[in-house]
């Protein structure tokens, strides 16, 4: 079982992301997970090399649906 560690940082202009970091893009479907984030939080989203952001603090939302999903979560 994989961890996944969640922060909240903010960008310029005062933008709030939510950062997923710890996930290795080798046995994940990444993209897919993407999708089902954005999904359910309504909100826009980027795929990077090493993290997935989430546009907004949602934090509370993504954390539920990873743990619904599998993973272990910190943060």
């Amino acid at each position: 079982m994989q961890t996944a560690h969640l922060t909240i940082e903010k960008r310029k202009r005062g933008k709030t992301v939510t950062v997923i970091r710890e996930l290795a893009s080798h046995g994940n479907d990444l993209p897919g997970l993407l999708t089902i984030l954005k999904n359910k939080c309504g909100a826009g989203g980027s795929l990077h090399d090493d993290h997935i952001e989430i546009q907004g603090n949602q934090l509370e939302r993504i954390r539920t649906e990873l743990q619904q999903i599998g993973y272990k979560v910190k943060g």
